[in-house]
């Protein structure tokens, strides 16, 4: 205790104190590097922020160490502050070549682009997931799964083009650009289950996808933490976009629309089951909300 005492002391109450202060101002090269400082440390994170960050306190440095050989004159000082700047450099150059590395086919660029980076997913991230998936072609009016066939194994995003939902020749909803194709029969079954898919998706344009195979794509998640995070947002986004599209085509009577949220409506939407039946339902299942 007495011996850090005694170094405080001599760091603080003896140090000799500024009597005399400097009339004028420093150079503009100091108070340029003082700004690039402020406006570097602003920087955000990912790639694109880093080299930001490192090409701003890059050229601080460099004004610094300018600053220190002209105006202070000092060596020690310019020796830190080229280091500084020579570190920084070094670090831009490197991330530079990892951002320039990373390239993807254009419909990864498109799907990156609209869904991904949005949602805050970092380049590194999303090669993986590209490098876990194929992008398959998917010719107008052919099916990527027929109902009761079509076995589920994979899980497929649309990138282009549209497809056709129908369950027994009934028309459901479309499938747009950027939606899954197949997200309800994926979040339906366990890793250890298998399915078929209960209804038929046809192209009805010339239609790319890019898909994951289901072993392969479990895998993937298992070993990424954040990746399954992130796919469990975008799937359930997905099925409850799916779920309202399917909903505002189903109405009772003149001016109801039957929720798909109520229970027992896949059992009771069912091809047999007559219409006046189904309102019965509907009216019963309000009935028993208002009370």
């Amino acid at each position: 205790m007495e011996r850090n005492s005694s170094l405080w002391k001599n760091l603080i109450d003896e140090h000799p104190v500024c009597t005399i202060w400097k009339q004028e101002a420093e150079g503009a090269i100091y108070h340029l590097a003082s700004i690039l400082f402020v406006v570097g440390f602003m920087g955000g994170s990912g790639f694109f922020g880093l080299l930001y960050v490192f090409s701003l306190l890059g050229l601080g440095f460099l004004c610094s160490a300018i600053w220190a050989w002209v105006d202070v004159c000092a060596a020690d000082i310019f020796s830190w502050n080229f280091v500084l700047f020579v570190i920084c450099f070094i670090r831009f150059v490197h991330i530079a070549y990892q951002v320039r590395s990373i390239t993807f086919a254009r419909e990864f660029q498109l799907l990156y682009s609209s869904l991904f980076q949005p949602l805050g997913t970092s380049l590194p991230d999303f090669r993986t997931i590209a490098m876990s998936s194929e992008v398959v072609t998917l010719e107008k009016e052919h099916c990527y799964a027929m109902q009761g066939k079509t076995s589920i194994d994979k899980l497929s995003l649309l990138v282009s083009g549209r497809i056709r939902v129908t369950v027994d020749g009934e028309f459901l909803h479309h499938i747009f650009p950027f939606q899954f194709l197949d997200s309800p029969e994926w979040d339906s079954l366990k890793p250890t289950e298998e399915g078929i898919f209960q209804v038929t998706l046809t192209a009805e344009t010339d239609c790319r996808y890019v898909s994951w195979r289901r072993k392969k794509l479990y895998l993937l998640l298992a070993q990424h933490r954040y990746i399954s995070r992130l796919f469990s947002v975008l799937i359930g986004s997905d099925i409850a976009d799916k779920l309202y599209a399917l909903n505002d085509r189903v109405y009772i009577g003149k001016r109801y629309h039957y929720d798909i949220r109520l229970p027992n409506f896949y059992q009771m939407s069912s091809p047999e089951m007559s219409r006046s039946t189904l309102t019965e339902h509907f009216q019963n299942s309000r009935r028993h909300c208002d009370k």
